[in-house]
């Protein structure tokens, strides 16, 4: 809800230049380029820095997608940064990653001999207290 109301302003104040500067002043050359500036620059805001702060503070929809033949681990918010843990069974390693959409001061760990699947090696503890271990 909050992206359209985003949009929405940003459409009210591209109309707004068109409408000023072309229109009312007869300067359609000044009005088209302060309109492609507000698009370019509201899109730009929008896409490196908003959608995050959107999503975790007012609600919304981000769709990330994981790596071809990268598994799922977990994902959290550090402040406005989401950050998400991917395992690549390949080379048996953890990337513990900033999701940027531009990949621009993207943080990135990678864990080594991670396998966080290694579950099935070690008997869970209601295993051991049924054999009396």
């Amino acid at each position: 809800m909050i992206t359209y109301l985003y949009w929405l302003l940003v459409a009210a104040a591209i109309f707004l230049a068109l409408f000023g500067i072309g229109v009312r002043m007869g300067k359609w050359k000044p009005a088209l380029i302060t309109a492609v500036v507000i698009w370019l620059l509201s899109t730009l805001l929008y896409y490196f820095w908003l959608e995050q702060i959107f999503v975790k503070r007012l609600g919304g929809t981000m769709n990330v997608t994981v790596e071809e033949g990268h598994q799922h681990v977990a994902a959290t918010w550090k402040g406005d940064n989401l950050w998400i843990e991917n395992y690549d069974p390949e080379t048996n390693r953890c990337i513990f990653q900033e999701y940027s959409r531009g990949n621009m001061l993207e943080g990135k760990v990678v864990i080594k001999n991670c396998n966080p699947l290694r579950a099935g090696d070690t008997p869970a503890p209601s295993e051991t207290l049924d054999k009396g271990l």
